[in-house]
């Protein structure tokens, strides 16, 4: 601790903040306007994700994500991160420009107190989950790059844990589906989308091609529960892995109920937003989903992992379509993980950073400090 901490004390003053709302590349300092908020300096801007194909759910499509790609800088040493907006989730371009722009980290001289910095940036408002996750992406990053060493690595996890991660396939025509299926040789696992009237249609045209391992994801997409029972039975007998929120969030006791009958686990997602939310979901769900941009970012991220598992929970590590920053970020945790749905940077045909990678279907993390990233 005391070595951390002449580190800090020898480290040298930095003066400045620095907030960037044009959509112009990420590039040298000159580029950002700049303000003076302390020894931090806070720089975000716009960025919107190009999807390679029309991505549907349940309840929406869609062929671009906003995100917000931040950078924070101390000392000369600068952490990445990110915020992920699907238009679902009510955070947008314009709200989380506008939560950033009231971030002032001057009362804070040393990045090692993570616990108060993000603790300050979460009371800033309710809400602003994938706002605050970009602070908290790019907080780690820039200690782990302090410390010369990857979060896997500082939480202690063996990377050679790391689980394959399932490819995404959205709702979509039987000729679509296909060319999707066949784009996907190198993964173990598929994420299949369903929760509308082509559900069968949509597993029966992926059994013609493949008997990879399936898992689903129905959006909350199910209303009925003899019905949602009915389909676990049917999914299972098609090798389906687990089905995730079936029903609404707000239908406790038809998802226990569910849950308590199915052959295959379920996992909460949209019902598992933050920390408190885990123990809500023990024995109303088998495990959970955790994402960053649902929970406000690695911190929270951590802490929910290790209370899953202390109730005895199944653990998933998912994502928003993101690019390799916050792919990256969540990888860290992919070790502690019994399912990763880590594609979203490769759903997309616009990265700028390059981070974690997949090798023959498995999540692979580098040695890189930080979350592991760097511009492309």
């Amino acid at each position: 601790m005391s070595n951390r901490r002449d580190f800090i004390k020898t480290a040298g003053v930095l003066t400045g903040a620095s907030i960037l709302f044009n959509t112009a590349p990420l590039l040298a300092n000159e580029n950002f306007k700049k303000t003076a908020k302390g020894k931090f300096k806070l720089r975000f801007r716009p960025y919107t994700l190009n999807l390679k194909h029309v991505f549907t759910l349940s309840t929406s499509s869609r062929s671009t994500t906003p995100v917000v790609l931040t950078e924070l800088e101390y000392d000369g040493i600068i952490g990445y991160g990110e915020a992920s907006m699907p238009p679902y989730l009510g955070e947008s371009h314009e709200s989380v420009l506008k939560f950033l722009s009231k971030i002032d980290l001057s009362s804070f001289d040393d990045p090692f107190e993570m616990e108060n910095i993000l603790g300050y940036v979460d009371q800033i408002e309710t809400g602003n989950k994938a706002a605050k996750a970009s602070v908290d992406i790019a907080l780690h990053d820039l200690v782990g790059k302090i410390m010369k060493q990857p979060w896997y690595k500082i939480w202690g996890y063996d990377p050679s844990k790391t689980p394959s991660t399932s490819f995404t396939i959205g709702i979509d025509t039987p000729e679509v589906i296909r060319q999707k299926v066949k784009e996907t040789d190198i993964y173990k696992i598929l994420k299949v989308k369903l929760g509308r009237d082509t559900d069968k249609m949509m597993i029966e045209t992926i059994r013609q091609i493949t008997d990879k391992p399936i898992c689903v994801d129905i959006n909350q997409g199910w209303t009925d529960k003899q019905f949602a029972l009915d389909m676990a039975f049917w999914l299972h007998e098609r090798g389906i892995v687990f089905i995730e929120q079936a029903m609404p969030k707000e239908r406790i006791d038809d998802n226990a109920w569910l849950t308590e009958r199915s052959p295959i686990p379920t996992i909460g997602d949209e019902a598992v937003q933050r920390l408190d939310d885990v123990l809500k979901a023990h024995k109303v769900y088998s495990g959970i989903n955790i994402k960053l941009m649902k929970c406000t970012g690695m911190r929270e991220a951590h802490k929910m992992v290790t209370l899953a598992k202390a109730l005895g929970m199944k653990v998933m590590i998912g994502c928003m379509t993101e690019t390799s920053c916050a792919i990256s970020a969540a990888s860290q945790l992919s070790p502690m993980a019994d399912w990763a749905d880590l594609d979203g940077a490769l759903l997309i045909s616009n990265d700028v950073y390059k981070g974690m990678e997949v090798h023959n279907g498995k999540v692979t993390l580098n040695t890189l400090p930080g979350i592991g990233v760097r511009k492309i």
